[in-house]
């Protein structure tokens, strides 16, 4: 039966943080897309009429 392979701390470190920047990365493209889809639409509603909605403010005495 051939010995188990231990894993070190220092692997598992490196591990961790390599998961961590790969994870980090990906939430930040993902977020910087959505951002992106998002102002698009709303530039294109604004630019198609729909921002002519009448802003009201209500101003407590």
């Amino acid at each position: 039966m051939p010995a188990a392979k231990k894993i070190t701390l220092l692997q598992t470190v490196a591990f961790a943080g390599v998961f961590s920047a790969v994870s980090c990365w990906y939430g930040f493209m993902f977020g910087r897309e959505s951002a992106r889809r998002e102002l698009g639409g709303i530039i294109q509603d604004l630019r198609s009429g729909g921002g002519k909605q009448e802003c009201m403010f209500i101003i407590n005495d």
